[in-house]
């Protein structure tokens, strides 16, 4: 079995109208070095312009590879590592000096086009996630100190990790915690400069975690039946497909879905080489499209490979249900603390009709948290005419395609 592991450039932002999609994008790969036995970066370039490999992203900025690019034609991204993150936030000089001496320096005979702060931050067990948009921000502001900044984008990879919720993609939703603090912030400034969101989207691990639940097929590209979301009512056959958009939802959650996504869909494929010094299981060091010799492992025609528009692999179908409609209900399973605070939301800020659920109404029996919270949020998703984003409540709720049956109250479809 081919193991398919993609990070990914989520196009360019801009202000304008709502998400949409346009041209094919290109697929490169990463490049990392956690190995004794690859051949010399001059090869390794060698190599990439052979398969008509023509994006690389690194994770650092070694000058014997970023020397070894220029004037080949590769358009690169490098990484400033996570543990710089904290001298990058609280020092512009610090930033002045890396860029100065890590960009700049190799510009414009090594094609830098991105800066990668950091990497999958808000997992960083060393806890740097409070330094990524002040780090971000004084790279940027650096970039532009040296006349760089329209050449070079910021930004930085988030793992799916940092979404609440994922399934179905149209509930896609950020962690709570991360909200306020860095995820907006963050999108704000990608907006202001027109820069790029990068995800690591994994499709490999989704499945091996859930082997028993999505078809190998679906993971692989392959023909398959396809998954609908009862949310949106968008047939996906793919899971990239389905975890891209569970980010866009999740974008759009927090109101950034005035943005117009127009710029190629680029995905790096991980990893170049297999790296024998990974630590980990067994898989970690054979993720490689090549064997350190140079033989591939795996065919790949990168001459003529681009990304299909997230939009072509994905149709609009009826939702298979009763009524063609959708409801949002609690997911039992949420503390419940969390739950009557999600509630209490619904009924006050939030606009609900929780009418029916006070004392002596229809809808007070059964009297418990999970039926009186399921019939406020799905007041509050009908509302908001079912909207992505507004059946999540922080991942305390999720759609559902059948009425929900909580004794004998009916959920209303629409307002």
């Amino acid at each position: 079995m081919a193991v398919l592991v993609l990070s990914v450039l989520i196009l360019s932002f801009f202000a304008a109208t709502p998400f949409t999609y346009a041209d094919s994008g290109m697929i490169g790969v990463n490049y990392g070095r956690i190995a004794n036995n690859l051949p010399a970066p001059e090869k390794v370039v060698e190599l990439l312009k052979s398969q008509g490999i023509n994006r690389v992203k690194l994770f650092d900025t070694d000058k014997t590879v970023l020397t070894a690019l220029a004037n080949s034609g590769i358009k690169v991204v490098v990484s400033l590592p996570n543990e710089n993150l904290t001298a990058a936030a609280a020092d512009q000089s610090f930033t002045d000096n890396w860029v100065q001496e890590n960009v700049k320096k190799y510009t414009p005979a090594t094609d830098i086009e991105a800066i990668a702060v950091g990497n999958e931050v808000f997992v960083d067990p060393k806890n740097t996630t409070k330094y990524l948009v002040a780090a971000m921000t004084n790279v940027q502001s650096s970039l532009v100190k040296y006349n760089l900044a329209e050449s070079v984008k910021v930004s930085s990879p988030i793992a799916l990790s940092a979404l609440a919720n994922s399934y179905p993609p149209s509930a896609g939703s950020f962690k709570p915690d991360l909200i306020e603090p860095v995820i907006k912030p963050m999108l704000d400034l990608l907006r202001k400069t027109s820069s790029y969101v990068m995800v690591n989207a994994y499709p490999f691990f989704a499945y091996a975690a859930n082997a028993d639940k999505i078809p190998l097929d679906y993971a692989l590209f392959k023909e398959n039946a396809g998954n609908v979301d009862p949310g949106n009512g968008l047939k996906y056959n793919s899971l990239f497909d389905a975890q891209i958009d569970a980010v866009f939802a999740a974008m759009a959650a927090v109101g950034f879905d005035d943005v117009k996504l127009t710029e190629p869909l680029n995905v790096y494929l991980f990893a170049l080489f297999n790296e024998n010094q990974k630590t980990g299981p067994t898989s970690e060091r054979n993720y490689g499209l090549f064997y350190p010799n140079e033989n591939k492992v795996y065919d790949v025609p990168f001459s003529s490979a681009t990304v299909t528009p997230v939009s072509d692999s994905k149709v609009k179908v009826p939702v298979k249900t009763g009524l063609g409609q959708t409801w949002c209900v609690a997911n039992g399973k949420t503390a419940k603390e969390k739950l009557q605070e999600a509630l209490d939301y619904a009924c006050g800020e939030g606009g609900a009709d929780c009418r029916p659920i006070q004392k002596g109404a229809t809808c007070y029996d059964p009297e418990s948290l999970e039926a009186h919270a399921s019939y406020a949020f799905n007041s509050y998703y009908q509302k908001n005419a079912r909207g992505v984003g507004t059946c999540d409540f922080g991942g305390a709720a999720y759609v559902v395609s059948q009425p929900p049956k909580y004794g004998k109250c009916e959920f209303p479809t629409g307002h």
